[in-house]
């Protein structure tokens, strides 16, 4: 199974430096039409990629869809697996989407012009794949060896939920222990120099408030992680399907950003969609022994994610268009 893992990754390294190095070589600002086309590419590679995994596990290659568990008992044939893979990356993709609110937030607290934004994501979102692929090893080898910790995490999710249904409060930069930290042992400064992370002034190497951009991005998306791992895990504890179905979910994160950044007060029932989506499947978790004898219950739980999603934008459109006919209204009246 190592082959698949390798070529994989190696896949994946050949899509990142086509990225940086080829199409978004120099800086330049990222305009929603473009942010739209990438945003589509991104999702066509994802779902195209579902073939590769029907074909996967339909034949076992390398031993995929062979291991069993509680949740796979019989180990998983080509359909199971394809609908697993597509419904973590939904539950994935939603759960990035709270991610662009602390990004848009950090990037107007460091004053980061928007043609300098692409590259701070480039570097935050490869910093986070090896995070959480580093955190799924993990989760992966606890689950195999404590398969009851999965009751653990139904309880987390569900307790992440609430604060998040219930919490208002945007994490502030400044108060940032990293931050705070990089300042302590390292010098800083306070200007930009185009698109580098440092700085030669005065004789020695500083730190620029890029650097400190990357420094938030990445600890707000281990903190993000910290979420979405276990939400995936309730979907399936296959190592390969769950890492996979990360991937390709952050990796379209950046073009979703730029498409979304501009219109995110829009979205106002979004974190709480996001908010239910969690406690749905923190359910489902803490209930697998019981939902399990339900024949195609992956699929249904796909089919519900997406609704959750579909509603939370509808009545977030609604809203907005009540909102912008108000003052016309008033005026008429």
């Amino acid at each position: 199974m190592i082959w698949i893992w390798l070529l994989f990754i190696v896949f994946i390294l050949v899509i990142l430096a086509l990225d940086l190095g080829v199409f978004h070589r120099k800086a330049h600002v990222i305009g929603v039409r473009e942010s739209l086309v990438w945003s589509a590419i991104w999702i066509a590679l994802s779902l195209a990629f579902s073939v590769f995994i029907y074909f996967a596990y339909a034949h076992h290659w390398e031993g995929l869809g062979t291991h069993t568990s509680s949740m796979h008992p019989t180990g998983l044939n080509g359909t199971q697996a394809v609908i697993l893979y597509l419904t973590g990356y939904v539950i994935e993709k939603s759960l990035s989407v709270d991610n662009i609110f602390v990004m848009a937030l950090v990037f107007g607290y460091f004053g980061i012009p928007a043609k300098y934004q692409h590259r701070v994501l480039f570097w935050g979102i490869l910093g986070a794949l090896i995070m959480r692929g580093l955190m799924i090893a993990v989760g992966a080898a606890l689950i195999s060896r404590f398969e009851w910790i999965l009751y653990i995490f139904g309880v987390f999710l569900l307790l992440t939920a609430g604060k998040m249904m219930f919490s208002n409060s945007e994490p502030n930069p400044k108060n940032n222990f990293l931050v705070r930290l990089t300042r302590r042992w390292f010098p800083v400064t306070e200007e930009l120099h185009g698109q580098h992370f440092m700085a030669h002034i005065h004789g020695r190497w500083m730190l620029t408030p890029l650097a400190l951009t990357l420094v938030v991005v990445e600890s707000t998306d281990l903190l993000f992680a910290v979420d979405s791992i276990p939400a995936i895990f309730a979907i399936t504890t296959d190592p390969f399907l769950v890492f996979t179905s990360n991937v390709f979910a952050i990796l379209g994160l950046r073009s979703l950003y730029f498409a979304l950044a501009s219109i995110l007060e829009k979205f106002y029932y979004l974190k709480a969609s996001l908010a239910v989506i969690l406690g749905v499947v923190g359910v489902k978790m803490l209930a697998k022994e019981w939902l399990h004898d339900i024949h195609g219950m992956s699929f249904y739980l796909l089919g519900l994610i997406a609704l959750i999603m579909v509603i939370g934008i509808a009545a977030s459109v609604i809203r907005s268009r009540r909102l912008a006919l108000e003052p016309a209204v008033v005026s008429h009246g």
